[in-house]
């Protein structure tokens, strides 16, 4: 596990800890004067700071409102509180880096040196990105700090925009000097304008649509986010990784290693090294809360042939087996749906309400049934693909209100050419923008308000499972969506269902005695499952018992911890947030 320290706190790392091993860098122990003279010393150091990358469940274990369950996180029931400590505020991986660029000169290796300092400040610029969607206005150290410098130990919290300008130096920095290597296990030139894609686009969308912390400049970083999209297009070695409709989604997933057509970064699994992680037995036990797609989400699939699902009449009464009918082949493809089979069988599964709280069962990132056992799966984890910084750049450009046809031919067309799905129209969406997103979705205005919608429709169903949700609510100012009912499959009232019309029943809802049915999964209503309107049906309801409340005066923003605002009187609490102090 990696060692965390507090920004004050971290001193007391500087003067006792004695040794560690190479992942938990900075050896302090280690004098500059014997290290940091090679580019091997170099490129030891700063692969301790691919740490910082979401591990595997950081990518899948998506909770938010795409993906439901049994578990409901504190961010969604309003019970967040200030934390006494921890909470998020660690500065040991900034400090790590800080070390480093004060002492990478040491190395005579001119070329060698600027190389891994651009490593270094793509991952100071990951830092801060994340430290500012979580905080705000945070610190901003760009140097290694001395112990007996109370100055800097007890410096207040810098303007959000100051660190977001300084970041955006970095990540500049970065993409002029790493090389233009195409390697899925590295940073490169690629991986840090995907970086500055992503980093762009959430600044300039939350500027926007945060009115209320009076930041500026959100067309600079929407014109920011369009260029880094476009160079990476224009020039990068990627491309959207191709193969039957039917079926390449879900294989890009499931492969082993990262398909490098599109994956710019991932992070490495292997079964021959042991390093495993746990997306199939995720998705097939209870362990894990019974995850699932949320309804309203699984309503803004698509029909296969471009229309909306949701302008069918009685769509929100569609039993399973007519309302996964030629839809958008995503779906099928990230959920099982009636004629499904695992990878490499070919005997038709139903989906395991033990499993899936909802009824849409994930298939996402799900391989072979030989990786089923508990932490024994082996795929690789994308981290940054080619489909989101087509996105990215399709969405700044709508934001940015420069959107053309010919900008989403060159951008979200090759995601939906995957699975042979239209494009979308810019100008049909704008002549009639879809009333059930813009539900969802109720800060959108404008001349582009319809391609807007769209284009976060495709952005959700592109990126599900990979852990955007939370952070694209936030920069969009939606966070009252998540006090909404979570839904799952409808079901018209009690009796024996056939989900996939293969002639035999698999699912029995019952009231009062167990039925003696076998073969058959028996849920109880009101224990095992509970409906809208009870014995007369209606949708699955998750949690329907549970409260669930967001803030919009405090909820955008996380607290700071109690403690550090001991140690530190210069820290100022986020607005909404009563600590006592």
């Amino acid at each position: 596990m990696k060692k965390k320290y507090s920004l004050f706190g971290f001193v007391l790392g500087l003067m006792f800890m004695a040794s560690c091993d190479m992942n938990n860098l900075p050896l302090d122990s280690i004098s500059p004067n014997t290290f940091f003279n090679t580019e091997n010393d170099l490129r030891l150091y700063t692969n301790s700071f691919y740490n910082m990358l979401p591990s595997a469940e950081g990518v899948y274990n998506e909770k938010v409102d795409n993906v439901v369950s049994t578990d409901l996180a504190d961010e969604l029931r309003g019970t967040r509180i200030v934390p006494t400590s921890g909470g998020g505020w660690s500065w040991s991986e900034l400090r790590n880096i800080n070390y480093f660029l004060a002492n990478s000169g040491k190395c005579k290796d001119a070329k060698a040196v600027v190389k891994y300092n651009s490593v270094a400040k793509f991952f100071r610029a990951y830092f801060y990105y994340n430290m500012v969607q979580r905080f705000g206005d945070v610190p901003w150290y760009s140097q290694s700090i001395d112990p007996d410098n109370v100055d800097l130990l007890t410096q207040a919290r810098d303007p959000r925009a100051l660190v977001m300008d300084s970041v955006l130096a970095d990540i500049n920095y970065a993409v002029a000097n790493l090389p233009a290597e195409k390697k899925v296990g590295s940073i490169t030139k690629w991986t840090a304008l995907a970086l500055k894609s992503r980093i762009c686009l959430y600044e300039g969308t939350f500027r926007k649509y945060h009115p209320e912390y009076n930041l500026s400049n959100a067309d600079k970083f929407l014109d920011e986010a369009i260029a880094a999209s476009d160079e990476l297009m224009k020039t990068g070695p990627y491309k959207i990784y191709m193969e039957k409709p039917e079926t390449a989604y879900l294989k890009l997933f499931a492969s082993m290693d990262a398909n490098t057509d599109e994956v710019i970064l991932a992070r490495d699994f292997s079964d021959a090294l042991q390093v495993y992680h746990n997306v199939n037995y995720y998705t097939m036990t209870a362990s894990y809360g019974r995850p699932g797609l949320e309804k309203k989400f699984v309503n803004s699939y698509l029909m296969k042939d471009g229309s909306r699902f949701t302008d069918i009449a009685g769509f929100d009464k569609m039993e399973f087996y007519d309302e996964t009918k030629n839809r958008d082949p995503r779906l099928s493809q990230t959920i099982r749906i009636p004629g499904y089979s695992r990878i490499g069988e070919t005997t038709p599964l139903v989906q395991e309400f033990g499993a899936t709280v909802t009824g849409y069962q994930l298939i996402k990132f799900v391989a072979e049934r030989k990786w089923d056992t508990f932490s024994k799966s082996a795929n690789d984890m994308p981290i940054f693909r080619y489909a989101e910084v087509l996105l990215n750049y399709a969405e700044a450009k709508a934001e940015r209100g420069t959107l053309t046809q010919a900008d989403l031919d060159r951008s979200v067309k090759l995601i939906r050419d995957r699975v042979a799905m239209p494009n979308i129209d810019m100008a049909s969406a704008n002549a009639n923008p879809d009333p059930y997103q813009a539900e969802m979705n109720t800060r959108v205005t404008g001349a582009n308000k319809g391609v807007i919608l769209e284009i976060r429709r495709e952005r959700r169903i592109e990126l599900v499972m990979e852990s955007f949700r939370w952070d694209d609510i936030m920069r969009w100012k939606e966070g009252s969506i998540l006090t909404k009912q979570f839904k799952g499959m409808y079901f018209p009232g009690l009796g024996a269902f056939d989900l996939d019309r293969d002639g035999k029943n698999d699912v029995v809802i019952y009231e009062g005695t167990k039925p003696t049915t076998k073969n058959v999964q028996l849920l109880k209503l009101n224990s095992d499952i509970t409906l809208e309107n009870g014995t007369q049906g209606g949708n699955i309801l998750i949690n329907s018992n549970i409260s669930k409340k967001f803030d919009e005066n405090k909820d955008y923003l996380y607290p700071i911890p109690i403690s550090e605002r001991l140690l530190n009187p210069n820290l100022t609490q986020n607005t909404g947030w009563d600590d006592g102090l």
